[in-house]
């Protein structure tokens, strides 16, 4: 199969990248595929929203930059921070255009949210479900955009690259892709797709950790594919947990409450009802998630509780039900009536602040290979996520990886003669095997590498990861089977997360090594406070926002 652009992955970035690509180019061919259903995604799951300037009254790119400077905990890249954030705003109103429905306030302006971390109320959201206002608005003009094809229940396997096709030949060149070998699930036939570009944009990594609140397609296969690849890799170790995701006893899965909850005046408290977050910050609940979930962590480690509360007792039903429709028919159903009773949360794995390392452009170091969304690593992020800058990050890198990927559409030809991937079919899948191989993954990283880690746990779950591998089969000579590959990427993610925390030598951001000394939050770097600096004194009045 041949296709000018092949995009991995269906949610924000893909589908962004996809759409502007497809039409920027109407001859193209743009091929999207999706390892389930088209949206089943963790943009689909999204309860806050996008952090974007837009009150240019009360709010301004430099609080929205050092607001991310002081959140990534000096690792950010200033520039990125500040390209991403000016650029902001025109993404959105693209989305408006498209026909995304946020929410309003009485005179027609957009409502604005306050987050953990953010100074402001800055955070444009569609009450809980912002991002699958997002996914559905995306989909609709991606089915009618007619040169887009998206192949639904088809799971990547590898990259096609110069270096695999020519091993003994490669001369140490810059490696080139040309596309991925995919298997369709439907049908558990191999399919080799050649492309002149092609994106990766399958998500995070949160399956590789017992509880997360992230999608079942979350098995970090981008970045195991990439890595394979030979794409540099960037801060893996650096993982954000959610501090407040649904406590549900026997269940990995963890239905997300949304930072906003807090920002609505949601307080945390331990079993004894104290609310504690003031012994930790001084911007108590609404301190960056870092802090939050690393402060929940202590005050179960004093109770031996499995879980703490978060208190809405206080916020009017109405505006609860108004502003977290979905959360309240959550709690509604498992029996959680949040005006009389408070909401047993406990902190997830949710999202990756590393990734495939890219340029301002989005291109990896594998010439024709581009990543965006969750599965990159940007510069934007830095040690801890912002909360609400994922989507608005998808957004701006998508558009600029779609500008730089079409200038070589046009020139760029198919390799050919690319070989067929042999793999012996006489075998079937040992599932429960693989389950067994899953459950023990999870509960490794979980147990050794979670909110804080040593180097003694490190150690040991290397050890167990590396004794799992060997037991693993890869996909080359062995019977093929979605599951063994998605172990396979879980593996090889987890590795690269604690092979990076291995070489850390001190605390930042959601990393927290009990080993090392623990010192203050570093907030903004001293090189990225001089870049601020020399930024602010050139900077641009803010354009008035109307969408």
């Amino acid at each position: 199969m041949k296709t000018d652009v092949l995009v991995i992955g269906s949610g924000i970035a893909g589908l962004s990248f996809a759409l502007k690509t497809a039409r920027a180019l109407p001859k193209a061919t743009v091929t999207v595929i999706c390892k389930g259903k088209e949206a089943e995604t963790n943009t689909r799951l999204a309860q806050g929203g996008i952090a974007v300037v837009v009150d240019t009254v009360n709010d301004s790119f430099e609080k929205h930059i050092y607001d991310t400077l002081s959140a990534g905990d000096g690792l950010c890249n200033t520039k990125v921070v500040e390209f991403v954030t000016r650029e902001g705003p025109a993404r959105l109103e693209e989305l408006v255009r498209y026909g995304a429905q946020f929410d309003r306030t009485a005179d027609k302006m957009l409502d604005l949210a306050k987050e953990g971390g953010h100074s402001l109320h800055r955070v444009v959201h569609a009450g809980d479900f912002t991002g699958l206002e997002i996914q559905q608005t995306l989909l609709a003009q991606v089915t009618n955009t007619p040169n887009i094809l998206v192949l639904t229940e088809t799971i990547a396997i590898d990259l096609i690259t110069e270096k695999d096709l020519h091993t003994t030949k490669h001369s140490g060149k810059k490696n080139k892709c040309f596309g991925a070998y995919v298997l369709d699930q439907k049908t558990n036939k191999i399919v080799k797709i050649a492309a002149k570009i092609t994106m990766l944009a399958s998500g995070g990594v949160g399956q590789v950790y017992k509880h997360t609140t992230n999608s079942a397609i979350a098995t970090g296969d981008g970045i195991a594919m990439a890595h394979r690849a030979g794409a540099k890799i960037k801060n893996m170790a650096y993982v954000q947990f959610h501090p407040t995701a649904l406590y549900e006893k026997n269940k990995d899965a963890n239905f997300l409450i949304s930072e906003a909850v807090r920002g609505y005046g949601g307080i945390l408290r331990n079993s004894r009802g104290i609310a504690f977050m003031g012994n930790y910050d001084s911007r108590k609940d609404l301190a960056t998630r870092d802090i939050v979930a690393r402060a929940i962590t202590s005050e179960l480690g004093k109770s031996g509780d499995d879980h703490v509360f978060l208190d809405c007792r206080q916020i009017p039903k109405a505006d609860f039900i108004k502003h977290f429709p979905t959360i309240y028919k959550k709690c509604k159903r498992i029996g959680i009536n949040p005006r009389a009773t408070m909401i047993p949360v406990v902190p997830s794995a949710h999202y990756c602040c590393g990734g495939i390392s890219t340029d301002p452009n989005g291109e990896t170091s594998v010439t024709n290979l581009y990543a965006c969304g969750e599965n990159s690593y940007t510069g934007l992020h830095g040690a801890n996520r912002l909360a609400s800058n994922s989507l608005l990050e998808a957004l701006v890198f998508s558009h600029r990886a779609f500008k730089n990927s079409v200038k070589k559409i046009k020139t760029q030809p198919y390799k050919k003669n690319i070989p067929n991937l042999l793999l012996s079919k006489d075998r079937q899948p040992q599932t429960k095997a693989i389950h067994r191989a899953v459950v023990s993954l999870k509960e490794t990283m979980s147990a050794n590498s979670g909110i804080t880690t040593s180097y003694k746990q490190l150690n040991k779950a290397i050890l167990l990861l590396k004794d799992l591998q060997t037991k693993t089969p890869r996909r080359q000579g062995e019977a093929i089977h979605a599951r063994t590959l998605e172990l396979n990427n879980m593996i090889d993610t987890g590795l690269l997360i604690l092979k990076d925390a291995k070489r850390l030598k001190k605390n930042r951001g959601v990393f927290y090594n009990t080993d090392l000394e623990s010192g203050k939050q570093a907030g903004i770097s001293a090189e990225n406070l001089h870049e601020l600096r020399s930024h602010s004194k050139n900077k641009t009045k803010s354009n008035t926002i109307t969408l």
